[in-house]
Order: structure tokens, then sequence, then C-alpha cells
């Protein structure tokens, strides 16, 4: 478990990150000291989303624990900025309205399930990210704080194969792989309290 110190300095990472990469002195730098804190090496999965005034505005990460939470935060953090391809690339006008999460997650783990009432039943809205995957290598995920905007599990799921280009009701087959996780997120304190 981190603590919410060192989830501030993943956060101000990722905006320092966004700064610098529009030629920009970052606002809140981070220190080589705090970068270099063991439990921030720890090899992790993390996502970095950014919103815009409430909306989203990228969100790009890594479900394996394949790099240090620190690089993660630094790939992740420029991709979610620069490289989703739902959005056009960040501009420097837009910073002032960015809002900066970083999520960083547990390893997945394959939930057992046996029909489409199962499933729901497993689930724990706002606790678990779900990872779905679909024949022919179709995938997706959405992190917890999904549950905010979908919290009805049958929807959740919906919307979620969508994503990962299936039909809205193939979680109902009881068919597809769904591998879940937690996070522990930080984000930036909000301009409105």
């Amino acid at each position: 478990m981190l603590s919410q110190q060192q989830g501030q300095v993943l956060v101000r990472l990722a905006r320092q990150e966004i700064e610098r990469h529009l030629g920009m002195t970052p606002s809140r730098p981070v220190t080589t000291e705090e970068l270099r804190d063991p439990a921030l090496q720890e090899r992790r999965g993390v996502f970095v989303t950014l919103h815009k005034r409430g909306d989203l505005r990228g969100c790009i990460g890594s479900l394996a624990a394949a790099e240090s939470i620190v690089d993660g935060t630094r790939r992740n953090a420029l991709n979610a900025a620069f490289h989703d391809y739902r959005f056009e690339p960040l501009t420097t006008a837009e910073l002032p309205a960015l809002h900066v999460e970083v999520s960083v997650l547990t390893e997945p783990q394959p939930l057992a399930y046996e029909n489409a009432d199962d499933l729901l039943r497993l689930l724990r809205p706002g606790v678990d990210g779900v990872i779905l995957q679909g024949p022919g290598g179709a995938s997706a995920t959405f992190l917890p704080q999904v549950w905010q905007q979908l919290p009805a599990p049958d929807q959740f799921l919906g919307h979620l194969c969508r994503k990962a280009g299936l039909a809205q009701g193939a979680w109902r087959s009881g068919t597809l792989g769904v591998f879940t996780y937690q996070v522990q997120s930080f984000e930036e304190p909000r301009a409105d309290g």
C-alpha cells in the first residue's frame, strides 16, 4: 500500500512530465530523492487519467506489472495527454483546467464464474476494476472509478463489451474471460474543494 504522500508524488510526476513535454517549467517538480522511494520502484500496473472540467480528456495505462510505478507514471502521463486516440493532443492552453489522477493496480486475478447471474453476483461495484477477454483477442478494461458513471453491473459490463468491440450482451454468454483488480487512486486537489 502506498501512502497518500507517495501517491501525491506520482500525481505531481505525471503533471511534471506533461508540462515538460509542452516546454514548460514544472509547477510542482518532484525531486530525485522522492522518486528513489523503494515503494515507488515496485513493478505495478499504472493508469493515468486526465479530466478537463469534469470530462474525460485522456486515460492510458498498463495492466501488467512490467515496469516501476515511477516509469509507468511517466510513460502513461505522456500517452494519456498526447497519444490517446480518442482525443487531440493536449495543448498548453488546456493545462489550467486539467485534473490529473494516477491509479496503481493490484495484479489482475481471473474471476471464475458459471453464468451471467453468477458474474453479476461476484462483481464488487466501486471496488473491482474489470478486464473482459473475448474471442479473437478482443479485450477491454474499466478501472473501478468507472462504476461511478455506470453503477449497475449489467450496464457496466455492457459498456465494457462495447469498448472491447463485442456485442453489448456478450458478457451474458458465459464464455468471456473475466479478470478483476483493485486500485489505489491518487488525484490532484480539486479547485472547487
